[in-house]
């Protein structure tokens, strides 16, 4: 794991010096502070942090072919690399480490472009071809490693994250208006967009050519959920089950110590099973919890540790919302309003304290169905030539009730209304329709849906989708890699760890989305068959868990720890010269909110962030450059 860098100048430019890229590396030192490398030619600057995880010590980068043509700087790991070596030795190539690294070195040599495509694993790769005067950047099938980069007519430049871009002479940290919206929608900036305007994320699933000063992107994978799989229930059983435990045991390759987050929900659970079932000593498990009953999975996770055997480790965690903040919104880069980072950057601190590497549970959800959103939309399309009566009920329904619980109902009166895909994206928005336009201005707002129609896309060009696939390409192109996989990221890499999804596996992903929808969703309930195969492993308190999420509870802080906070800075003039969200509405949601009249604990949590991230971002390079 690691954290890279470079910059790449058009024909006729050369590179900065060196300490260019010392200083991005320094930004990102938390991503690797194991080892630094830098490498510069005429045209090409490369840096890298490396934490290092396989083959300690010969895993240096950059790292060069033998005739000096090609260098590489890779974050990530490859789950194959074993076998892809196998494969390149019988080609005749002499391997000087042991070391993934070197294997996607030499699977460029011998494949080119072609060779991502060979890659299992999660990766953010830059290759610089010296004697083609090609930059080659790729990122892995989903998302989980990041990848910025930004380019003109000079050079193009790129890194792990965006701080390090920001380190570059001549950055410039103009904010994008588009970015802005659809963060106060979603409480993220969707890739490929970021927040400063001109710099790009590369999409997951994709790679980019900078050749002659101009550069394309092409796509070399995408989740194919047609024709389906005709199996039988018991063979499709057999069939998950093989790939969940060569999904798990590919990940089991370290030279450092691992272990697990453990929530006590269905998707860890098994990944902590078969860790189990692999190793012969025990699973090192990690779990948190808030003194709030609500909040805490504790009992749950300690239920699962005790069935395993597991070394648990659990911690109650009474945080300083306040500096929590200001932890979370450096390390997150972009204005980021999804609560649950911080108890994820408290399980990723427990962790490190023992361990360099984790497994965790993330992306069984999106694979197979498990987020009750997913339900609420299909019985709502399951209306059919009902839904224009529904919607008129449930808007009435609106108007005639408190405002607190009326909202709702307009809500899902609105959606009945709308086409696909404005009807599942307004739905999953962090921030209400009204609030968003309250605090943007009511002309700015738009419609939520304008900011992710594009992420749409793969589920819009398959016309034989059927409704759950297509919401479920919708999460694949954008909520999991630029919501959940950036929280693991970023927090994980907060605390110098590395993480890894099994269930990410893109062959258990494309077994996954290829199920006949009553395989994944029956009797109401999601993930049917990966329950049905994880009861052999797990007791059966784990498999009718109600799934709680890995949230904290905002409503109560913000009638507490972070009222004055939140009163402070939304009074404050950085805030409203600012202008970034109106302050009166602010102040209006936050008063409703401690007079108990509703619950706007996202909205404010989501300003709060943007303002903090305000403050670091843009005022402290201000203050710097002055």
């Amino acid at each position: 794991m690691c954290g890279i860098v470079g910059i790449v100048a058009a024909p006729g430019c050369e590179a900065p010096a060196e300490d260019v890229a010392r200083r991005m590396n320094a930004a990102i030192f938390h991503r690797g502070p194991d080892d630094e490398g830098v490498w510069r030619d005429r045209r090409a600057l490369l840096g890298m942090r490396r934490l290092a995880i396989i083959d300690v010590a010969g895993g240096h980068q950059p790292m060069h072919s033998d005739d000096g043509r090609v260098s590489l700087v890779f974050n990530g790991e490859i789950y194959n690399f074993r076998e892809l070596r196998r494969t390149l030795e019988a080609l005749g190539q002499v391997f000087r480490t042991r070391s993934d690294s070197e294997v996607v070195l030499q699977a460029y040599r011998h494949w080119g472009e072609a060779c991502f495509a060979r890659l299992n694993g999660m990766f953010a790769i830059a290759l610089w071809d010296a004697a083609a005067g090609t930059l080659l950047l790729a990122r892995d099938r989903l998302g989980e490693k990041p990848l910025f980069y930004a380019q003109d007519a000079k050079r193009l430049i790129f890194a792990s994250e965006l701080k390090a871009l920001a380190r570059v002479p001549g950055f410039r940290r103009e904010l994008d208006p588009e970015a802005i919206q659809a963060y106060v929608c979603f409480g993220y900036v969707p890739n490929p967009a970021c927040i400063f305007r001109g710099v790009r994320k590369l999409p997951p699933g994709h790679y980019l050519r900078y050749a002659d000063g101009r550069s394309e992107v092409v796509r070399y994978w995408q989740v194919d959920f047609e024709p389906k799989l005709s199996l039988s229930e018991d063979a499709a059983a057999e069939e998950l089950a093989a790939l969940l435990d060569q999904a798990v045991s590919s990940r089991l390759v370290s030279d450092v110590p691992f272990g697990a987050f453990l929530s006590g929900g269905i998707d860890s659970s098994v990944v902590v099973a078969l860790m189990a079932k692999h190793l012969d000593q025990p699973v090192r498990t990690f779990s948190i919890g808030f003194r709030e009953d609500a909040f805490s999975e504790l009992s749950d996770a300690r239920r699962v540790a005790e069935q395993f055997g597991t070394a648990h480790h659990e911690e109650i965690v009474v945080p300083d919302a306040v500096a929590c903040l200001e932890q979370l919104v450096w390390h997150l880069d972009e204005p980021f309003a999804d609560a649950s980072a911080l108890p994820t950057f408290f399980v990723a601190q427990l962790a490190r304290r023992h361990v360099t590497m984790v497994l965790t549970g993330d992306g069984g959800d999106e694979a197979f169905a498990g987020y009750d959103r997913y339900l609420r939309y299909l019985r709502l399309q399951q209306l059919g030539a009902l839904r224009p009566a529904a919607a008129l009920a449930a808007g009435l329904a609106g108007q005639m009730l408190p405002p607190r619980y009326g909202h709702r109902w307009r809500r899902i009166g609105e959606r009945l209304r709308q086409p696909f895909p404005d009807n599942y994206l307004s739905g999953v928005a962090l921030t209400r329709a009204d609030v968003a336009a309250a605090l943007t201005g009511e002309a700015a707002a738009g419609t939520p849906a304008d900011h992710y129609r594009g992420l749409a896309a793969p589920a819009r060009g398959a016309a034989g989708l059927n409704t759950l696939d297509r919401i479920v390409a919708i999460d694949l192109a954008s909520y999991l890699p630029d919501d959940i996989l950036v929280k693991l990221d970023r927090m994980a890499m907060a605390h110098s760890l590395e993480g890894r999804a099994p269930l990410l596996d893109h062959r258990l992903i494309e077994f996954a989305a290829r199920l006949p929808e009553d395989l994944r969703v029956r009797d109401g309930r999601g993930k049917y068959l990966l329950r049905k195969v994880a009861a052999r492993w797990l007791p059966p308190a784990v498999l009718t868990k109600r799934k709680q999420g890995f949230a904290i509870p905002l409503a109560q802080w913000f009638r507490g720890p972070l009222r004055t906070l939140a009163a402070d800075t939304f009074d404050s003039r950085a805030f409203r010269e600012r202008g970034l969200l109106r302050a009166d509405t602010a102040r209006a949601l936050l008063a409703d909110h401690v007079a108990g009249r509703a619950d706007h604990g996202e909205a404010l949590w989501l300003i709060l962030c943007l303002e903090s991230w305000a403050r670091h971002y843009l005022d402290t390079a201000v203050a710097a450059a002055a």
